[in-house]
């Protein structure tokens, strides 16, 4: 018997996306929010997960076919922005018939929410997948508090 775990913020959650999707494109030059960057591309939106544990922050993005030397991220205060581009390819003699998948700059950035170590981010690329782990702050981190005795023999 499969188990559907219920998840009241699923909607929340989705309508965030969208609107943080919205904030993104509304940033962009005037063009590059209608798909078309400055220099005739397109604009497209990697797709990410984001998940936390009581230390790091790590965002997932899906970036398949992009040469992790066009890849640019950058984070000021809790703001991760991560701009790249993947090329077209066209080969000798090639008619393209279909296009599907997405090329030209991409852009995405996230507010983090929490304090994180700017001096320990670290990014790998790997398989198409770039992981960034964001160290959180020492003040953010939950700590446990020792409950004292005050004595009274309880």
């Amino acid at each position: 018997m499969n188990l559907i775990r219920f998840n009241p913020f699923a909607e929340v959650t989705s309508l965030r996306d969208q609107v943080n999707r919205l904030f993104d494109e509304a940033s962009m030059p005037r063009g590059e929010a209608r798909g078309e960057a400055a220099g005739g591309g397109r604009v497209w939106g990697p797709l990410v997960d984001i998940s936390e544990t009581e230390d790091d922050v790590t965002v997932r993005m899906d970036v398949p076919g992009v040469d992790k030397e066009s890849i640019d991220v950058q984070l000021t205060g809790e703001t991760l922005a991560v701009r790249g581009e993947r090329s077209f390819e066209r080969h000798e003699g090639e008619n393209v018939i279909h296009v599907e998948r997405p090329y030209g700059q991409f852009v995405r950035s996230f507010t983090i929410g929490v304090p994180v170590q700017t001096d320990k981010v670290q990014a790998s690329y790997r398989d198409g997948v770039l992981s960034i782990t964001l160290p959180k702050a020492e003040q953010v981190k939950p700590r446990k508090v020792q409950i004292q005795s005050d004595g009274g023999g309880q």
